[in-house]
């Protein structure tokens, strides 16, 4: 039942962002743009009540007294957030913070039903501890427990402190009090403003799509107007393509006064996902392959594979955050066994959602990556000093 919720879901996801992204045609997919026109009035008066409120003090935020680094986009996904919130850590822990990264989980298991109703009915708040995915030392919940992002965040950053709760000032006393943390890396936390205090913003732009397609939702991709970016301390350009020369003046005229620094997805290595075995990025050189994939943008992924090298004789792409079923993995290596591929790749967003096979036609590897900065980077090394002795 559940898995066939989930199919229903994604399939009306995937329609729904055909239909925003105009590659449906048709009177019934203009009359629902006009629908998602009108909502999206509604949605960007909601926005601006809604700062407005935190504005005038009317909702309240906290203040931890702890630094707070909030990452996340202005648009819905694909800006390839989570490897700069990984080196966002990486980076703090070597320079002596005691870091926790704060994530609401999208997508993880969520608690049982009746336990939520009998919270909203009964006007009680939810005193129940955060989901702890790495207490900085071990490991302790799968990818469906924890979220996708979460549980690649853990396992790349060993001696990082991972959690997941909605309530992220929930999370973050629990990181202060049990571990001792003194710095809160907000997952996908622009749009957070309940968590205050000595906090920076640090905004993603996607090169090859800064803005989406213009519209908020549920009309376009934005969470927010472009305008707001002015609360950002530093923008991130990512996937950039060295021709930025453009967007940073756009960038510049809607925030003077943040750093930015330009990068992109840079592959370190190829793993098999069952044996761990690594190989070098040269791996894939002149490799007949079959890719699969369900994230976000999958073209930058099959341009990765494609640039290093290899012959994209297969590909398979599902829904976003898509978690494979053991036949849907097959189905993509019978089709590369029949093209002459001799293995699969995979994202490592995508691998921590791989079933158990019962055989492999053909071994299977995760591309991991890491941010590399190709421009900004005394911005980002100021960014880091400002935090780490302000």
């Amino acid at each position: 039942m559940r898995d066939t919720i989930r199919a229903m879901t994604e399939a009306v996801e995937t329609f729904v962002l055909e239909v925003i992204l105009e590659q449906r045609q048709g009177k019934r997919a203009t009359l629902l743009r006009g629908s998602l026109f009108a909502l999206s009035k509604i949605f960007a008066l909601a926005v601006k009540v809604r700062r407005r409120l935190y504005d005038f003090r009317i909702l309240r935020d906290a203040t931890l007294g702890v630094q707070v680094i909030a990452i996340g986009n202005l648009t819905v996904g694909g800006t390839g957030k989570t490897p700069v919130v990984e080196k966002f850590a990486r980076e703090l822990q070597n320079q002596g913070r005691k870091v926790a990264i704060l994530s609401r989980g999208y997508r993880s298991k969520p608690r049982p039903l009746h336990e939520r109703l009998r919270n909203r009915l009964l006007f009680r708040q939810d005193k129940t501890p955060p989901r702890v995915v790495s207490d900085g030392k071990a490991l302790l919940l799968d990818s469906e427990s924890a979220g996708d992002e979460p549980f690649m965040l853990a396992s790349n950053l060993k001696d990082v402190v991972v959690l997941v709760d909605k309530d992220r000032v929930k999370s973050g006393l629990y990181a202060i009090e049990k571990y001792g943390c003194d710095t809160l890396l907000l997952d996908d936390g622009f749009q957070y403003w309940k968590l205050a205090g000595r906090r920076r913003d640090i905004v993603l732009i996607d090169c090859q799509q800064p803005f989406g397609n213009n519209h908020l939702l549920p009309r376009g991709t934005l969470r927010e107007p472009p305008s707001h970016l002015a609360r950002a301390s530093n923008v991130f350009i990512t996937k950039s393509n060295g021709t930025t020369d453009t967007l940073r003046e756009r960038l510049r005229k809607l925030n003077p006064k943040a750093g930015i620094i330009e990068c992109v997805h840079q592959p370190l290595y190829f793993e098999d996902l069952f044996t761990g075995e690594r190989h070098g990025i040269d791996f894939v050189q002149g490799a007949q392959v079959a890719s699969l994939s369900g994230i976000a943008q999958p073209e930058s992924f099959e341009d990765s594979l494609i640039e290093l090298g290899a012959e994209l004789v297969a590909s398979k792409r599902f829904a976003d955050h898509h978690r494979f079923s053991q036949q849907e993995v097959l189905n993509i290596i019978n089709r590369g066994v029949k093209r002459g591929a001799t293995l699969v790749i995979t994202t490592q967003k995508d691998a921590v959602r791989f079933p158990k096979l019962d055989r492999r036609d053909l071994p299977i590897y995760f591309m991991r990556v890491e941010i590399k900065i190709i421009r900004g980077a005394r911005n980002f090394e100021e960014c880091v000093r400002q935090i780490c002795f302000r």
